[in-house]
């Protein structure tokens, strides 16, 4: 498995693909929360707060993890290697889960810019230092398990397709369905007493809760869920393709 990360990273930090898409992250994200007029901009909501960062990450998720998940199987098909892959002494899971290790690492990387980000409301704070340290903390980790599920269903899709573009659209519907798509029809409240327990399928209300500053073992573990849900249906679809 260690061969299989070392062999991603390269692959993604060695050309220009994952840096252009790191820097991407970072230049958007910063020009949304301190120079474009927008809800997210901090000088503009006059709240020294991360949680209009929290609330823009999904979206940039949602375009930039299928980028970098997009090759991870998906390639091997369109390149005819799969067999080659398979010769190796691994099993299906190993390779799953080291090419998703090697995604997530490259996805830390592009929130990393989020430390300067909390030094800044630190400074920004009235008095210095006056933020909610509970509900930032909460939202970084609800954060880096929604980096995992988009990752997952990243991997999931390019298991599934046989063309890298094919996985980057399918992976970017499945992650706008879970998260925008559900709660979206969810909060016209068509069903009654069932569009709780579908607000309670998509990720967004999960996501969310994490902002209170109170982690729920119920978000934590639905989270964890559709993580391992997403590396074991990839095994699956490509043992099935051996």
């Amino acid at each position: 498995m260690i061969a299989i990360i070392k062999k991603e990273l390269w692959t993604l930090l060695g050309q220009y693909m994952g840096w252009f898409i790191i820097a991407g992250f970072s230049v958007v994200s910063t020009l949304f929360l301190f120079f474009f007029e927008n809800d997210a901009n901090i000088f503009d909501i006059g709240v020294a707060s991360l949680q209009s960062f929290f609330g823009l990450c999904p979206w940039l998720f949602m375009f930039t993890i299928p980028a970098l998940t997009m090759r991870t199987l998906a390639e091997e098909q369109q390149q005819g290697t799969l067999l080659t892959l398979f010769s190796l002494p691994l099993h299906t899971s190993d390779i799953v889960i080291g090419k998703f290790i090697s995604v997530y690492i490259v996805g830390l990387l592009c929130i990393l810019p989020a430390l300067v980000y909390l030094y800044t409301i630190h400074i920004l704070g009235v008095p210095e230092g006056n933020f909610d340290g509970g509900a930032t903390l909460g939202s970084f980790l609800g954060l880096i398990l929604l980096l995992g599920v988009f990752i997952g269903i990243g991997i999931f899709s390019s298991a599934l397709a046989s063309h890298q573009v094919a996985a980057y659209l399918l992976g970017m519907a499945i992650s706008f369905v879970l998260f925008f798509g559900i709660q979206q029809i969810s909060s016209y409240q068509l069903l009654g007493s069932a569009d709780y327990f579908l607000s309670e399928i998509g990720l967004y209300s999960h996501y969310i809760a994490f902002s209170r500053g109170l982690i729920d073992t119920k978000d934590l573990a639905y989270l964890l869920f559709i993580i391992l849900l997403t590396i074991f249906g990839s095994v699956y679809v490509m043992n099935q393709k051996k």
